[in-house]
């Protein structure tokens, strides 16, 4: 059976529920008609040009995103500039763009469990609950099947996430085995991983000043950036995608776009 773009986006919701995102995000669709006919989508953590263009040369009519394109009204819509150059690529090549953003990130089997899949790690439980919806949650926390040196579980989460390089907040002398976890910018959960006794929060995008908060609290932060953390847990949500698809027998081709890359050079 050949969907439509809004029985992708009933299909998603079943997934990632669109009330469960945080109030200033804009998750759903960005571009195109809840008509149009799929048979093929493409999978991008961000909507660039130029993943839009790959999505149009390979012929998929979705472009699939984790972060918007849109989050306020846009009051004057300029070609030659973001977002509106996105969405005149869009239309030209007609690839409408979905986004599923803190809905996926929450969700019971999301970003956040998927990070806790590739860590192995066990007991799992969100690191903050959201009451409408007990299934999932903000992060999650669980343990390793035994302790780990700090500086071994840096390098193996290069290796999981493809980093080139890893921040570190507090001692990498130590060991560690009950783990929290949060893809993308996850400082303000500094103060709710060491709540709940982790040894160890990885996330992205730690500042300064929740840097400082960590190291008062005695909690090792490690950083492996927005773009890893997320980007790593998307490209395997493909799959999930894929045998939902085959349950709902959905003639749909999934394709990750592959030219994405961190937009921070490390030297």
């Amino acid at each position: 059976m050949k969907p439509t773009i809004k029985d992708l986006m009933s299909l998603l919701n079943t997934i990632a529920p669109s009330n469960i995102s945080e109030e200033w995000d804009n998750p759903g669709l960005q571009v195109g008609s809840l008509t149009q006919g799929i048979d093929k989508i493409m999978l991008s953590l961000d909507p660039t040009v130029e993943a839009v263009r790959e999505a149009a040369r390979k012929r998929a009519q979705v472009l699939l995103a984790h972060h918007p394109l849109l989050f306020r009204p846009v009051s004057c819509l300029d070609l030659d500039k973001f977002p509106g150059n996105v969405i005149h690529e869009s239309l030209s090549g007609g690839v409408s763009i979905i986004a599923v953003h803190t809905n996926l990130d929450g969700a019971a089997e999301g970003i956040n469990h998927i990070l806790a899949e590739l860590l192995g790690l066990g007991d799992v439980e969100p690191l903050q609950s959201i009451p409408q919806y007990p299934a999932g949650g903000l992060g999650r926390i669980g343990f390793l099947d035994e302790h780990m040196a700090v500086d071994v579980l840096a390098e193996k989460l290069k290796t999981m996430l493809s980093a080139e390089k890893v921040r570190i907040i507090g001692s990498t002398d130590s060991a560690a085995r009950r783990i929290a976890v949060m893809g993308g910018a996850g400082g303000s959960m500094i103060w709710k991983a060491s709540e709940m006794g982790a040894d160890v929060f990885i996330t992205g995008d730690v500042t300064y000043h929740q840097a400082l908060e960590a190291k008062a609290l005695g909690l090792i932060v490690i950083d492996a950036g927005h773009f890893c953390t997320e980007r790593t847990a998307f490209i395997h949500f493909a799959d999930k995608l894929r045998h939902l698809f085959q349950q709902a027998r959905f003639a749909v081709e999934v394709e990750v776009y592959r030219g994405e890359r961190d937009p921070f050079l490390y030297k």
